[in-house]
């Protein structure tokens, strides 16, 4: 799977895929990571990149030429290029959305500055757009980083216990059960008796239950969103 990052400051990109699981995914080739600057394309002899919004407003658009002729540039050296932007006026970005988009040969992410980008350049070439969460950013490369991450943990040979993602967040849209590790006892807290007995039906019985528990407190529009899964699942 090969990720490009279409962004002004590849410094921020670079670092995060050099420790870890992602370094490891790096070096063993089943993940590659690239960074292209808009810059390299702008006309401008100044290598702008940004302009002033038609209409008036505050602050900078990135403008459609520098982007444009990267994204040309990059569709045109791979057809299998599938454009991601990252935009506080999308839909959520999911866990099901990670694990479509790692059956992916190559994403894109084109992570707006400023005040954004202007809209014909979203509305020519983004195959999906995603938000990461209601707030705004000073510029979409975080953005890309979180979903990068979430759908290379999705490919195959990422982690080392595949079996890992069976029990995480979001899967059938509940939350993970609470963990826990030795000591039995800390501070006063202990671990539930049923974990220690070894009886693995009651364990996952357990699990289940407190999973169901946390999605209710923490997440309850997902709770709603497990009702209609299992009452899909109960009809076919």
């Amino acid at each position: 799977m090969k990720f490009t990052f279409v962004t002004l400051f590849g410094e921020l990109i670079y670092p995060y895929f050099d420790a870890s699981i992602l370094s490891r995914a790096k070096e063993e080739g089943i993940i590659e990571v690239e960074c292209v600057n808009p810059r390299d394309f702008s006309l401008d002899k100044h290598k702008k990149v940004d302009d002033y919004k038609a209409g008036g407003g505050a602050g900078l658009l990135m403008s459609p030429q520098p982007l444009f002729d990267t994204l040309k540039n990059i569709a045109r050296k791979d057809s299998d290029a599938y454009f991601v932007f990252p935009q506080p006026a999308a839909k959520s970005f999911t866990q099901q959305d990670a694990k479509r988009l790692a059956e992916k040969k190559h994403i894109v992410f084109v992570c707006g500055r400023y005040e954004g980008i202007d809209e014909r350049v979203i509305e020519s070439w983004a195959d999906e757009l995603f938000s990461t969460g209601d707030f705004v950013l000073t510029g979409g490369e975080l953005s890309a980083l979180c979903m990068c991450d979430a759908v290379s943990r999705m490919i195959k040979d990422v982690l080392g216990n595949e079996e890992s993602l069976l029990e995480e967040s979001f899967e059938n849209f509940s939350l993970e059960a609470p963990s826990f590790t030795k000591p039995n006892i800390y501070d006063k807290s202990a671990v539930p008796s049923d974990f220690l007995k070894g009886n693995h039906a009651i364990i996952s019985g357990l699990k289940n239950r407190m999973a169901h528990a946390k999605t209710c407190f923490h997440r309850p529009k997902l709770e709603k969103k497990v009702k209609t899964y299992k009452r899909k699942s109960y009809e076919k």
